[in-house]
């Protein structure tokens, strides 16, 4: 399990990038090292910082694998940094790890928090028909991380398991927890020091079902 791509990218000015008008979903591949810090990567930025803006959204990790699965369902070539992570990895399940699991990459520890959630831009910018819910069908939707200690990484790096919980919910699980699988998100919410994005997403799931 290791990083084969370190990408990160600037926000700037798009007019198909939703209200805001602005995008920094364009990551590229850095070959150097590259300090890990609180807010994510050196060198990146995020332009969403309403939706994108939580230290549980540092990071966005994405398999090779499953690139490898669009590239087949898409006919077409996708680079490493395409859908916009900050690291391609090899050889691990991004979408089955668990909320909560920690990763040693170089010298940072990172949390995995929650899954993407594709939105317009992410369509806009991929110009495929019917994006959003093939997407969203897919359910290949890599993991958002935090940052638990600084660091550095870089290309090559192996990607350690340090910590992962007995039991939980997987990315893929919390993924259907925000399309309203109510069990998943109780289980979240069950979780210590969950997000606070899912405590938003507990007021709109929870709240319709019992209306």
């Amino acid at each position: 399990m290791r990083v084969i791509s370190v990408n990160v990218g600037k926000s700037v000015e798009a007019p198909w990038a939703g209200r805001s008008g602005h995008t920094a979903i364009e990551k590229k591949a850095v070959p150097h090292r590259v300090e890990v810090g609180a807010d994510g990567l050196a060198g990146d930025e995020r332009a969403d910082r309403v939706h994108h803006g939580d230290p549980s959204h540092a990071v966005y990790a994405y398999a090779r694998e499953d690139y490898d699965w669009w590239e087949t369902e898409l006919g077409r070539g996708l680079r490493d940094g395409r859908f916009g992570e900050n690291l391609t990895t090899a050889g691990l399940d991004v979408t089955g790890a668990m909320l909560g699991e920690r990763w040693r990459v170089g010298t940072a520890l990172l949390e995995v928090t929650g899954p993407r959630v594709p939105c317009v831009v992410f369509r806009n910018w991929m110009d495929e028909p019917g994006w959003l819910r093939r997407f969203t069908e897919a359910g290949r939707t890599g993991a958002y991380l935090r940052v638990v200690e600084p660091g550095e990484l870089g290309v090559g790096d192996e990607v350690r398991v340090e910590r992962r919980p007995g039991a939980g919910v997987t990315v893929a699980e919390s993924f259907r927890a925000f399309h309203g699988d109510r069990d998943a998100l109780r289980r979240i919410l069950a979780l210590p020091g969950h997000a606070d994005v899912w405590d938003v997403v507990a007021a709109r799931v929870l709240t319709d079902a019992s209306s």
